[in-house]
Formats: structure tokens, sequence, C-alpha cells
């Protein structure tokens, strides 16, 4: 008998030689960068320069359109994109599914004469009008309130996709309701940078820095991703309903010998990058670096940093671009955070830091006092909303997929902490105290004097168990899962951070009030900021049961799970916080928890059946053919006079394996059909609390089977094939 797994995995191996995988002639990236986007040299090439310089403000302060130059801008848009080979256009918007969204209309608009021209108007670029009623709402639209708008985000440019029979335009647009909140990503992220820049300059006019006039959050995201063959993807029910599987017994190999991790890239996977690449510069998004992961199948891409808004948009390409890709190459991309059991899982890196409009990164340390200062505050400023909202920023990374990586010993802990290495976190922790000592002359200091030591970013190690690091000129915030939209992350991280710098302001200015100096005000302010604050850095192990212990002692919240954690979006705190900054409502917020729990229970359910099917139609079938054979040869053998209790014991240890799966999966039925009925936490909960646990016992003793059952009939693609055979 062959199974099905046994052919793919046949013609897996002979796909043919590296030769067949070579990729077209490459192009130099600098002749194709950018070459399908209406950038800024686009713009100034096809716009009036008048028009170009209108354009131009309005994406670089942040300004509103000038209404006067939408129709001049959508025709240039429109003739550039034609020549490319666009027939439609399309406003790209990221609802709450946390995926993208489109809805193409063609430029044709036929003539009276019976002809058509091509066109495309000021008001069909900057407002679109999708359904709004079948994309989540969290509550805040009813079903028959279908009304929605997209509108045209100008700071991040619109772009040309191309496919054989033609192209198409997207716009990047925000998208909000009819009665104006938002039901998307990108609007709390637009909302966000606004507030992080008006707090962000406030707070330096109080340190006497009157030059800066607008500040951005930038970001650079290392997007890790897995990569199977495509036919075993399809061989595979539980990968093509869930993204992960759902059984599999450990690999001879896996991971153990370390020797994936940026190794030598197969000729394959090598071509898959490179078509990638080809196809992502020619969208104006920076890819830099590729390389192995750890877990042999794993891979990672990494681009330059860009304003926060342009990188998220960048990272949902880069996601769909990289799945269109894989598929051309008979791959499959796998997005999911922990697609198998055991080995090392995916995640998506959040390097965020600050730049000013001068230029300046505002995590630079910088050389004198003055700048030393500045930054100090800031950093001063950024522990205070990490210790104050690790609640709200530990929520921004609960999903289901992401609670198998949180403290798994390969990513962060779910107990948010910031790391700054030996050096800079020194200097913090004396200043704490009410003092600090330079590292070169153990001098006491403070604000007014200090020059820290030149701190280059290879200053310090890093710290892979830190949700929170900082890594030099930049944070990196470790804790996001592959899968995820950005979006949340970076808007909460904004807002918090706007809410510091306020704070900050406020009391550098009441200090200066009452005749102090700057220099005195922003040390005192510093100094008892970080006492209280202080409790959130941390250098060590954050995998250790050491931590745990003591960052309870500290009072750090620690909440393990995507359902706990949620609850946090509903706490007065947060309400307060988003309000304040106009980033969400209350009743956004609300609608955000009532969508984050329906996904977390959708996403569970689907693995539920998905476990509970293949279970019993798959492995069972399987181990009872087993068990059948087995039972003969075994018979036939005594029969015969040469049987032994060795091969009794065989069948014995089979049957009771194929007793306890039965015994399993009766046990996951019956917590089926016990769920809550109500609210969605509670359901939310009891999914976590009662069917993970028994589908976890399902699958041990499901995966137990697979190494007793004859390899001839086992239905499912191994680890050890999915993983090595490429």
């Amino acid at each position: 008998m062959t199974t099905t797994r046994q052919i793919v995995a046949r013609n897996i191996a002979h796909r043919g030689d590296a030769q067949d995988y070579t990729p077209n002639k490459t192009t130099k990236i600098t002749d194709i960068y950018g070459m399908h986007v209406f950038n800024d040299s686009v713009m100034k090439a096809h716009l009036p320069k008048n028009i170009y310089k209108n354009l131009k403000e309005t994406i670089e302060r942040n300004q509103a359109l000038d209404p006067s130059i939408a129709d001049i801008v959508a025709a240039a848009m429109k003739d550039w994109a034609i020549e490319l080979g666009a027939t439609h256009y399309t406003h790209w918007f990221q609802p709450l599914t946390g995926a993208t969204a489109e809805k193409h209309d063609s430029f044709l608009t036929p003539q009276n004469d019976g002809s058509a021209i091509m066109r495309f108007s000021g008001t069909e670029l900057t407002q679109g009008e999708p359904d709004a009623s079948s994309f989540p709402s969290g509550g805040i639209r009813a079903t028959f309130e279908a009304r929605g708008y997209t509108a045209w985000d100008p700071s991040s440019s619109a772009f040309v996709r191309l496919n054989d029979q033609g192209g198409t335009l997207f716009v990047p647009t925000a998208f909000c309701s009819y009665t104006g909140e938002a039901l998307d990503k990108k609007t709390p992220v637009l909302r966000s940078q606004e507030a992080l820049s008006n707090a962000g300059v406030r707070l330096l006019r109080a340190l006497g820095n009157t030059e800066v006039s607008l500040i951005n959050s930038t970001v650079g995201l290392e997007q890790e991703y897995f990569l199977i063959d495509a036919e075993f993807f399809n061989a595979r029910p539980d990968l093509v309903a869930t993204g992960r599987t759902l059984y599999g017994a450990a690999p001879y190999k896996g991971q153990s010998l370390d020797d994936h991790y940026f190794g030598s890239i197969k000729a394959r996977v090598l071509s898959f990058m490179q078509d990638t690449e080809q196809a992502l510069h020619k969208l104006g998004v920076p890819v830099k670096t590729r390389h192995n992961e750890v877990a042999p199948g794993q891979y990672e891409v990494a681009p330059i940093f860009e304003r926060s808004n342009v990188a998220i948009d960048h990272n949902m390409l880069v996601m769909e671009v990289m799945k269109s890709i894989a598929e051309k190459h008979k791959f499959r991309m796998l997005l999911h955070e922990k697609p198998f059991a055991g080995l090392n899982g995916s995640g998506k890196h959040c390097n965020w830091s600050m730049a000013d409009n001068l230029g300046n990164n505002l995590l630079e340390p910088g050389h004198t006092p003055h700048e030393n200062m500045q930054f100090l505050v800031i950093l001063t400023a950024i522990l205070r909303g990490i210790d104050q909202y690790a609640s709200l920023l530990r929520l921004t990374v609960a999903h289901a997929g992401n609670d198998h990586r949180l403290g798994a010993n390969e990513a962060p802990p779910a107990i948010i902490s910031a790391f700054l290495g030996d050096e800079l976190g020194s200097i913090v922790e004396d200043l704490a105290q009410g003092s600090a000592t330079s590292s070169s002359s153990k001098s006491k200091i403070d604000l007014g004097s200090l020059v820290l030591p030149d701190l280059p970013k290879d200053t310090t190690d890093r710290n892979r168990t830190s949700p929170f690091a900082f890594t030099g000129n930049k944070f990196e915030f470790r804790a996001l899962g592959a899968s995820q939209h950005v979006g949340g992350p970076v808007f909460f991280l904004n807002t918090i951070v706007a809410d510091s710098f306020d704070y900050m302001a406020e009391e550098i200015n009441a200090k200066m009030k009452k005749g102090v100096s700057i220099a005195v005000a922003a040390d005192e302010v510093v100094k008892g900021t970080l006492k209280k604050h202080i409790r959130v850095v941390f250098n060590g192990d954050g995998y250790s049961e050491a931590w745990h212990k003591e960052a309870a002692k500290r009072g750090l919240p620690n909440l393990p799970g995507t359902p706990e954690a949620t609850q946090e979006m509903l706490s007065p705190e947060a309400g307060r916080l988003f309000e304040k900054y106009k980033v969400l409502s209350r009743g956004e917020l609300e609608a955000r928890y009532n969508i984050k729990l329906e996904n977390y229970i959708k996403t569970l359910e689907i693995e539920f059946n998905a476990a509970q099917d293949i279970a019993r139609t798959l492995i069972l079938p399987a181990a009872l053919e087993y068990q059948s054979q087995l039972a003969g040869s075994v018979a036939a053998a005594k029969a015969c006079g040469v049987g032994g209790d060795r091969q009794a014991k065989l069948l014995t240890d089979l049957s009771n394996n194929i007793e306890k799966l039965l015994a399993a999966l009766e046990q996951f039925e019956a917590g089926l059909e016990q769920i809550p009925q109500g609210e969605d936490f509670e359901h939310a909960d009891y999914c976590r609390e009662k069917l993970i646990p028994l589908m976890s016992e399902l699958r041990e003793v499901a995966d137990s089977l697979e190494t007793q059952v004859d390899d001839r009939l086992w239905p499912l693609p191994k680890y050890r094939e999915m993983l090595f055979l490429s």
C-alpha cells in the first residue's frame, strides 16, 4: 500500500537538480528600485512645480491635503500607472481582519459616442466607499449599516502591481465607518504619530530645543517565516486549515546541531528569495537582509528603517508578495508563530525609534552634554511608559498563535521589561538612586555636566530574552508574532511614549517656573522618574524562573495568555490614555476588544475541529489498520510455534495506545460540548484553560502512535520529510 504521503515525498525528492531553480538574470537593483512606485522622483517629474511642492508639504508636515490639487495629482498618477500597464485602481486598506483588502475599479469610462476614455478623478483618488458591513467592527456598526469610507494616505506612496494580464494602481488608504470610527489598523497609527509628534516637540521645547517642529516614529521589521514544499502542505489538512501542524512526532535531527542557522541557503530557496527581493524592490520596499533562521526550513528577511506607517504598509506587502512568489516556486510560506512543535517558532521583531524633521535619531546618545541631557530625558520617558503601561503593551502581542511562543524559551516572556545593557543600565540605575558616576572618572555628576561615554551599537551584548531591548540607537520590541499586523504594537507604543513625553515636559516646566535652570529641572525629573520606574529595567535572563519570581516582587504584571491580556483593553487606564490623545475612543477600544476575543475563539475552534477530524478519520484508521496487520502477524507466528512474548508486547503496546487515543478523543469531544455560552471572555478562557490542554493530551498520544505505526500506513507527511525534503 502506498500512501499519499509517500507519493508526495517521492515527487519532491525527484523535483530536479539545483539548476532548475536558477533565477532569471538579475537586473541591477538601482535600476529597478521603486520603478513601480509613485514616489518623490516620479511626482516631481509628473506634477507641476507648485502642485508638487504643495503635495510634498502635505506629506512631510502631516498636513491635510489641499482639495484643489487632488484632480491634478490623480490625473498624473493615472497617466503614470497606465504607462506601466495598469488598467484598474484600488483603495488598498487594512481592515480589522489583520489582512489587507482591495476592490478594483477600472479607469475605463464609456462615452456617449460609443468610445471610451481612461479617467481617474481627485474624488476617486481621495475617497472610496467599500461595504463596511462584512468587515469586523466589534459592535460599532450593525449588519444593516453598510456604509464605510476609505481615505487616501498621501504619506504612503501609491504603487502598481503587475501580472501577465495587466496591472492595478494601489492607493494606500485608511478605512472608517459612516460615523467616523476607525475600522482599520492604519488610522490609529496615523493618529498616534500626530500625538507622538506634538508631545515630543513640546518636550524638546522644554529642554531648549527650538529647531525641531516634527517627530515621527520609525520602524524596521525583521520577518521570520517557514517554507515547505506545496505538495507536503496540501497533504496536511491541519496546515491548510490552521497554518500549523496539530500533530507530528519530533524528527530525528530537528535543530539539535544548530547547523541551519546562518547556513548556506539552498539553491531552490535562494531562487525564491531573489525573485521576492526583485518584486519588492520594484515596489520600493527596502529589503536588506536574508538568511537561514534557527529551525530547518525557517528563514528571515529584514528591511531598512522607515517611517512607521510606511514600514507597516511595506510589511503587509512583504507578506503578500512572499506568499505569492512562494507558490510560483511550488513552496508554501508559513507565517504561523509555531507551525512545528518542538522547533523554534517565528516572530517579527519590531525595531522602534524616533526621528525629527532635521533627520536626527532621538535615540542616539550623542557626544555632548546637551545631547546627553536630551537623550536621557527621552530614555527616561520611554522607561516610564513601558513600566506604567506594561499590560497594554503586552496585550498588543497577544493572540492564539503567539501564545505558543511567549515565555517558551525561544521568545521573550509575557512579562514586559526593558534591557539597557551593562553600561547604560548602570548609569540609569545610579541616576535612579539620586546620582550617577561616569564610567571613566567615577565622579559624581548630574545632567547639567553629564558626558556619556561613547555608546556605539555594540556597546553591550544582545539580550534575546528581553521583550523590549535597547540596541544602540533603537528599541527592539521582540515579542511580536510573525503573522500579526504591526499596527497595534506601534500605535500603542507611540501613544504610551507620547503620554510620557507630556509628563516629562509638564514636570520640567513646573520646576523651571520655580526658577531653576533647564539642566537642574531635567536632572531632578529624570532622577525622580527613574526611581519610580527603574523596576522595569532587567538585564538578565528573561527565561529563568528566578526572573519570574523577581518580577512578581517588583510588582510587574504577568499575563501569560491572550484572554487575560485582552481584558486590559477595557481598563479605565486604557480608555483615558487613548481618549486623551484622540487615538481611539472608548467605543473603538471596546470594538477591538470584541474583535480580538472573537478572533481568538474562532482560531481555536478551527484548530479544535481539525484536530478532532484528523484524529478520527486519518490517525485512528491508520493505527487500527496496523493493529489488524500486526495481530495477524503475531497470530500466524504463534500458530507456527515461533511467536514470542516480545512480539505480543508490540501488539499490546499498540492496542493500549489506541485505547488512550480513543479515551483522549472522547474527553476532548466532551469538553467541546461543554463550551460556555454567552460572554466571549468566558468562552475564550474556557478554550485556554480546558480545551487546549485536552487537545495537547490528544496530540501526545497521536504522536506516540506515529512512532509505532508502520511507516507505509501513516497518512500525514512527517516532520522529518517536510523540514528536510525541499
